[in-house]
């Protein structure tokens, strides 16, 4: 036993146990691949409604608070639609 541990009373340890997080077991090994076939299967407007929409959450990335990202989405839409 080193300097630094401690015994740890059963109770604590259940407790322990029982409020652990805990993984998913369901989708356990989703590939990159998996998650991005929605967006690469998508018509050529959703993907560039996708690709707009990822821009501008980019370029609003370092704003303290973004704002008005809901107008550039809804713009983006009309342009793609348009």
């Amino acid at each position: 036993m080193n300097a630094y541990d401690y015994p740890i009373p059963p109770k604590i340890a259940t407790i322990s146990k029982a409020l652990a997080e805990k993984r998913s077991s369901y989708h356990a090994k989703l590939q990159l691949n998996d998650v991005q076939e929605p967006i690469n299967s998508a018509t050529e407007e959703v993907q560039a409604i996708i690709q707009k929409v990822l821009e501008v959450e980019k370029d609003k990335l370092y704003q303290k608070n973004p704002r008005y990202i809901n107008d550039d989405i809804l713009k983006i839409i009309k342009e793609v639609i348009q």
